[in-house]
């Protein structure tokens, strides 16, 4: 008799009857687990032999003796960072300072370490919120782009680790606030500031898409100024890899969570005329920021067409917005509600206006509308250098740019100085504590496996405290 059962008319259960939803769950993070041992271990091995190669070539006109005396530094470097790295790091090992920022999904600090005194902002993310948003995903890239990005684009990450309430990101931490908070302090940039930022911003977007990144949230709450007022690009939480499917769920989310056929009817504006529209954009942009929704004034039209997908000529359109925003005082398709923003980008040939009493150059006007514009027509599609080229851009030394002063100084008095960001209630450390003792770890936290990340600079060179 057949053991299978072949020929007696019986035939077994598919696996999937036989084995619970728990019991999946767990050969699948087992397999995760053992998957991301041996590819962090070869990862580690690749960085360690980058390392010593850099080291090499660092070295390579010195004498003999000299060489010598830096490979073992080094060495001693490298047996350190691995002791260091098996060292837990938790909340508890920064000293909370003061919240610098509030986003849907957490809250940003700035923070001291303890051991050290160096100063960073942590970036601090509820799991419980990424699972119920499904923004696992995002979540991951974010991390995965802020240990790649080794730029002086991109904000820097030092560490990253996690405990059963939240995620944590400690990056470096930018005294000059954002560029959101510097345009609230002007009605409108000039043509030589304009063009200092976002050349800027579009070099910060171009080292995103060097690493097969997608941004796919550029606006100014999202660009960092540092301690000389230069351009740095943050929050990735948003982003998506080239190769993998564009997902859109994100933005069907919003739009299904605020948007019904009768909102599109006759939905009124904020007003006509560039002073009315300036004054209603200065009232609201912040409190847009601290929204679930978000600023839907800076995403392409293509990101809203879910079905035919996009590609990373969405972050021009990005960028064309922050311009027209630069230079006119306001978002070009801003509404009272996002509904209405959705309306008016989808539509953009009906709604792109630029305003007679705020005149711009016609080189200006012209590079707005070729970012501005179907993603077939749209400049940057082929190479960054057709953007880079425009008139626009004419004087601009695109290899020097960051050496030279920033087009608009930035006031800073140390390295806690908090003054170019905005104000919010004293953190609540007591009552965090408490929170996290009563808490329950989700069933589903495994799929933060392998979040915890140690910069090998950082380990190796370490400070003094702080009196």
């Amino acid at each position: 008799m057949s053991s299978s059962g072949e020929g007696s008319g019986s035939s077994l259960p598919p696996l999937s009857n036989i084995y619970s939803e728990h019991t999946k769950e767990k050969a699948e993070k087992a397999r995760l687990t053992i998957e991301n041992f041996y590819q962090n271990f070869l990862f580690q091995q690749n960085e360690r032999e980058e390392r010593l190669e850099s080291k090499e070539r660092e070295i390579t006109h010195l004498p003999e003796e000299d060489k010598a005396k830096k490979r073992k530094i080094h060495a001693a470097k490298e047996t350190e960072f691995l002791r260091l790295k098996r060292t837990r790091l938790g909340k508890d090992d920064f000293e909370p300072l003061k919240k610098i920022g509030q986003g849907a999904f957490g809250e940003v600090r700035l923070v001291q370490k303890k051991d050290t005194g160096h100063v960073y902002a942590m970036k601090i993310l509820r799991k419980m919120d990424m699972l119920a948003k499904d923004q696992v995903a995002h979540i991951r890239a974010e991390r995965d782009i802020l240990e790649k990005a080794d730029n002086p684009w991109v904000v820097k990450m030092f560490y990253s680790f996690q405990d059963s309430i939240n995620l944590y990101l400690i990056m470096e931490f930018l005294p000059g606030g954002d560029l959101m908070t510097l345009l609230m302090r002007h009605d409108y940039l000039t043509n030589e500031q304009t063009q200092f930022y976002i050349a800027e911003t579009l070099l910060a977007i171009e080292s995103v898409h060097q690493l097969g990144f997608i941004h796919r949230d550029i606006k100014p709450d999202n660009l960092l100024l540092d301690e000389r007022g230069h351009i740095k690009l943050s929050d990735f939480g948003l982003c998506t890899g080239l190769k993998k499917a564009h997902t859109t769920d994100y933005f069907k989310e919003i739009t299904a969570n605020t948007a019904n056929p009768s909102d599109f009817a006759n939905s009124p504006g904020p007003g006509t005329g560039s002073r009315r529209n300036r004054h209603h954009w200065q009232q609201n942009r912040r409190q847009l920021a601290y929204s679930m929704v978000g600023t839907p004034d800076y995403i392409a039209p293509e990101v809203f067409h879910c079905s035919t997908g996009y590609t990373k000529s969405c972050d021009w359109w990005s960028l064309g917005i922050i311009m027209y925003e630069c230079l006119i005082g306001y978002a070009p398709f801003c509404s009272d509600r996002p509904v209405d923003t959705y309306r008016k980008v989808i539509a953009w040939q009906d709604y792109l206006e630029f305003p007679v009493e705020t005149p711009i150059t016609p080189q200006a006007c012209d590079l707005i509308r070729k970012l501005l514009c179907d993603t077939r027509d749209r400049l940057g599609q082929e190479s960054t250098d057709e953007i880079k080229q425009h008139s626009f851009f004419n004087g601009v030394d695109w290899h020097t740019i960051r050496d030279r002063p920033a087009a608009i100084r930035i006031d800073v008095r140390g390295l806690t100085d908090t003054s170019n960001f905005d104000e919010f209630a004293p953190i609540d450390v007591g009552g965090e504590h408490h929170n996290l003792d009563s808490s329950v770890s989700s069933d589903r936290d495994w799929v933060f496996l392998n979040y915890t990340y140690k910069r090998f600079e950082v380990l190796t060179q370490r400070g003094k405290k702080r009196p």
